[in-house]
């Protein structure tokens, strides 16, 4: 350029020249700017994936950790004082109603009833005596034979003598339920504890517990709902937004600490009503079956409370909401086949899905996948529609 104004010999002929290059520069860029327009209008519409909004009745359930216990749990005591003799079990083991756990040492119970029986004898005997002696008496007072005072000793005597022989009878009881008791056994069937003494290990009054036995069929789940998460169930379901079943007939799921579910559901046959001052949580209490012994005492689990709805509701997949400096949002295709940025208020997790409490409705066409290129008002190309979102509840949904 300097080259050709250096050969113009006139100012305004060099004004000319560069006026010229000037629109000559800008024409190109302009040409060049265009080019790359037409080239991102040839790229078409950004492809996306829906999906079709339809609200529907969604089964939700609430997860807890539990921990399970037996349904009965029976202390194995011996009720007389003495020497152990037997452990008739093996420890861990189960067992059954009625079976014979342990054996104390008959001896001094034989001794005792035997001396019972005796003092029986004897005091029957001594009744028996004062019952001849008032029959003899009685006529010969009838016929004034006998002072009256002969007659009331003789009637005194045998009460007396009537009474000695009840309490010698009592007695008898007593060491033959004393004796008894030297035969331990478990009044369920469960599962056995180790024995807390040994044979030949002396039984006291304050060291009377030998062993436990747990029975497992039913077994017991707890788990503890706290104050909060109490009082956001009851606001929900006063809105509507969660229907629980009739009469509160819930179904309690249990799985287990490797993810396997429980083949047995159970229902809630407990609810503490007052709250925990230690925790801050009610205590809730649900029974299930466990004929194959698979649940033992003290395991963690979770527990699912199931049997509510969720009435009319939305769910869309995770990857279809997006965040943003207001919050939530999602993409929406409005009729016209463009893009609609629209704010959402998310409810609980369900899956891998959300529930949508606000912002959409029946019929919206809402972007999966594709969202990245947007922008408010530009057109798209629907390339498929995702999968409607799971109905199944097998999460927490509150």
């Amino acid at each position: 350029m300097d080259t050709i104004l250096h050969h113009c010999t006139t100012p305004a002929r060099r004004y000319k020249i560069s006026i010229a290059l000037i629109a000559f520069t800008l024409l190109v860029l302009t040409l060049g700017g265009c080019s790359e327009q037409t080239d991102e209008l040839k790229g078409g519409a950004p492809e996306v994936t829906v999906i079709k909004i339809e609200p529907r009745d969604v089964p939700v359930s609430a997860e807890f950790v539990g921990k399970t216990a037996s349904s009965r749990r029976v202390e194995i005591r011996s009720r007389v004082e003495g020497f152990l003799e037997n452990r008739n079990y093996v420890e861990g083991s189960m067992v059954e109603a009625g079976q014979v756990l342990f054996e104390m040492d008959k001896k001094p119970f034989e001794a005792q009833l035997n001396a019972a029986k005796a003092e029986l004898a004897q005091q029957q005997a001594r009744m028996e005596t004062a019952r001849s002696n008032l029959k003899r008496v009685r006529p010969l007072a009838e016929k004034k034979a006998v002072a009256q005072k002969e007659l009331d000793d003789a009637e005194g005597f045998y009460h007396e003598s009537a009474a000695a022989v009840e309490q010698a009878q009592a007695r008898v009881v007593q060491a033959e339920l004393d004796l008894g008791y030297c035969t331990i056994t478990t009044p369920v069937t469960g599962l056995s504890s180790y024995a807390v003494m040994q044979e030949g290990a002396y039984v006291g009054i304050g060291d009377s517990l030998l062993t436990y036995v747990a029975q497992l069929d039913p077994m017991w789940v707890e788990f503890s709902i706290s104050e909060n998460q109490m009082l956001k169930r009851k606001d929900d379901v006063k809105r509507g937004i969660i229907v629980d079943p009739v009469g509160q007939d819930f179904v309690i799921q249990v799985v287990l600490a490797d993810g396997s579910v429980y083949p047995h559901t159970g229902k809630i046959t407990f609810a503490d009503a007052s709250l925990s001052e230690a925790t801050g949580t009610f205590l809730i209490r649900a029974e299930v079956d466990n004929p194959d012994n698979q649940l033992r005492p003290g395991q963690f689990v979770r527990a699912y409370l199931k049997g509510s709805i969720r009435p009319d509701a939305i769910l869309i997949p995770q990857e279809a909401v997006q965040q943003g400096a207001q919050g939530s949002f999602v993409w929406v295709i409005d009729t016209a086949g463009k893009a609609e940025f629209r704010p959402v208020k998310l409810g609980p997790l369900h899956h891998k899905d959300w529930f949508i409490d606000e912002g959409l409705a029946a019929g919206d066409t809402v972007v999966v996948s594709g969202a990245l290129r947007l922008r408010p008002g530009i057109p798209v190309r629907i390339t498929e529609s995702a999968v409607q979102a799971s109905a199944d509840s097998t999460t927490n949904a509150n």
